[in-house]
């Protein structure tokens, strides 16, 4: 079906919204990557095969009550760690941790006994939520690009349509010119939601202010930190938002060419954003002229090799032209000369699914959230210690307080919180000082992190943080694509001052060592990789030197997560004298004589742990 004007468009939205109204009976199974992984496909087809076959019981008014019962599928609502996660209407009824046994059971108690299956009911401190609507994690976020993520079948660019998708780019076409839409992405002051924070719309100006015969307009899918699924959540659950916020991109900047970067190892997102490209082709929305318009504008998916360098802009501009993909010395900026050196715009994926919604509603109602300097909403994934982990979307300016405790439901076990590291390997490290800091490009840049792509770990007071940055500056100096000297070999170097510290070998002039080279790494090095290389080390440095210091001068490890630090002691006034550890001890580090307390060498014990569990009176610990 192809749509050539607005006006089908308009009709098409009207009559997919109604279709979607009377579909009142609903179960929504959330296939999202994490759900999926957990066995969500084998509860879809199996609540299929219940309504199909009507198979709960032969009563005719049983069948009367599950025979208009749709079933479908939705991207990830967010609540990563409850899943598989099912929602039932009418009601907004959530099930959590759902298996293919319960499917007949929800069935049965929802549609048939008009109950909830209480069992299967997000809890939370002994308190039971039958409606998604009332549970704090959702309550406390703002979802604005992720409002119909979790809502809508992201396999169906008609239920897109309905609630309201494509509606955006009919306007800008129609009521606005590119310059209009330049203007209006400014002035909502819309700031790349990939780490930078760079203006979009600014970008966007320039790109147009550039005569060429191509323009070409790039989405960065590339989303690799350690704990960031941000963007993954919105390509799998809202394809065509990406799109849509790419044709308009387009338009606004006379692109006729787009690509989506996405990496492989998101073979899912690929899926959908083939099968959504596919589908806006059928229906007329990329193409030629489109909706009836001059803009002729296509879209194609370059699939990464897994390389983190390749989220730097120049890295992946190579890596689409055929090159390895490996940053560039650039003499001009994208904007200028950027895929196959004609003008490009080159923005991540949650920055073009904004677009929509400041087109559709005005800059100044996007300036109503957020802060004056950093308007709109931010996603970001929450993992680690918390209580609740998944996806969530909150207004910029939002404190971390907020985001852990009032919508993540605190530390886990009711430990005390230690730090959080914030924009993954890029990102920094903070503490509970900056608990109620804001959270915005600016003031996070102001204490040495950086929002990055969103991604959050927090971390408990049973957390080593010097472990913490050697892992992160394992990451980035594999990642290293190696083309200059200060990423290369500055990361390398500072890896190995890493190990040395974890393992009880460093010296403070290792320490020294370790903090002017992370400086000259960050001012020397070629892209944003190494430039942010460091960070994870630098600012654990900053708020926690005194745990580098024990792990050097102390040989010790406070959380008693270093190998190396770790050790073994007897307690003497537990110890039964009965011999078995000292016949168990692979090294024979264990001294002493019959009924009499027994003692170990600490410089021949390899802590392998083996008298630990031996010893029937716990007499033996680890400190």
């Amino acid at each position: 079906m192809k749509i050539r004007t607005s006006e089908e468009l308009f009709q098409l939205h009207n009559r997919f919204k109604g279709e979607l109204e009377n579909q009142r009976k609903q179960i929504v199974v959330c296939a999202g990557t994490g759900c999926v992984a957990s066995g969500a496909l084998d509860i879809y087809e199996e609540f299929k095969r219940l309504i199909e076959e009507k198979g709960l019981s032969s009563k005719a008014e049983v069948v009367k009550e599950v025979e208009d019962v749709t079933v479908k599928k939705s991207g990830c609502p967010g609540l990563c760690e409850a899943g598989p996660l099912v929602r039932v209407e009418p009601g907004d009824i959530l099930y959590t941790k759902v298996k293919v046994e319960d499917c007949k059971d929800i069935i049965e108690e929802t549609f048939i006994k008009d109950k909830t299956l209480d069992r299967l009911l997000f809890t939370k401190e002994d308190q039971v939520y039958s409606s998604r609507k009332t549970i704090p994690f959702y309550t406390n976020q703002t979802r604005l690009v992720l409002e119909d993520c979790g809502e809508i079948d992201p396999e169906s660019i008609e239920e897109y349509i309905a609630h309201g998708g494509y509606l955006a780019l009919a306007k800008a076409l129609n009521e606005m010119s590119p310059k209009d839409v330049c203007d209006e992405v400014l002035k909502a002051n819309l700031r790349g939601r990939g780490g930078g924070g760079f203006p979009a719309g600014k970008k966007w100006s320039q790109v147009l202010s550039y005569e060429s015969d191509m323009k070409y307009v790039i989405c960065n899918g590339d989303e690799g930190d350690p704990g960031a699924f941000m963007d993954m959540c919105i390509m799998e659950g809202l394809p065509h938002a990406v799109i849509e916020g790419m044709i308009i991109a387009a338009y606004a900047t006379k692109a006729r060419e787009g690509y989506i970067y996405v990496r492989a190892e998101y073979p899912l997102a690929v899926k959908r954003l083939t099968q959504a490209i596919k589908e806006a082709r059928e229906y007329g929305l990329l193409g030629e002229n489109i909706l009836g318009s001059d803009l002729s504008f296509d879209i194609h998916i370059n699939q990464g090799a897994g390389a983190f360098v390749c989220g730097e802009g120049s890295a992946l501009i190579a890596s689409i032209e055929g090159e390895r993909g490996m940053p560039r010395v650039k003499a001009k900026r994208t904007v200028e000369e950027g895929l196959w050196k004609k003008p490009t715009v080159l923005n991540n994926v949650e920055t073009f699914a904004n677009v929509r919604y400041i087109i559709q509603r005005g800059a100044d109602w996007f300036r109503t959230i957020g802060t004056e300097n950093s308007p709109g909403t931010k996603a970001f994934s929450v993992t680690g210690s918390v209580n609740t982990t998944g996806v969530v979307e909150v207004p910029m300016g939002i404190t971390l307080r907020e985001i852990i405790f009032d919508i993540c439901g605190g530390i886990k076990d009711g430990r005390d919180f230690k730090a959080i590291q914030i924009g993954g390997p890029s990102g920094g490290c903070l503490t509970a000082e900056h608990l109620d800091m804001p959270l915005d490009f600016d003031s996070l840049t102001e204490v040495g992190a950086m929002i990055g792509s969103g991604g959050m770990v927090v971390m408990d007071q049973d957390t080593c943080i010097v472990e913490v940055a050697r892992f992160f500056m394992n990451f980035t100096q594999n990642e290293s694509c190696g083309k200059c000297v200060p990423c290369r070999e500055g990361t390398k170097r500072m890896l190995e001052i890493m190990e040395k510290i974890v393992g009880g070998q460093a010296t403070m002039k290792d320490l020294e060592i370790l903090e002017e080279l992370g400086h000259v790494v960050t001012e020397t090095s070629l892209c944003g990789l190494g430039k942010t290389a460091a960070n994870p080390v630098l600012s654990t440095l900053k708020y926690f030197r005194d745990e580098y210091i024990e792990h050097i001068v102390d040989k010790k490890c406070r959380a008693g997560v270093c190998e190396a630090l770790k050790t073994i002691r007897i307690r003497p006034e537990l110890c039964k004298g009965c011999s078995k550890c000292a016949r168990i001890c692979p090294v024979d580090a264990i001294e002493g004589k019959l009924k009499e307390p027994y003692v170990i060498n600490v410089e021949k014990c390899i802590k392998c742990g083996a008298c630990i569990e031996s010893c029937a009176f716990q007499a033996i610990e680890e400190v």
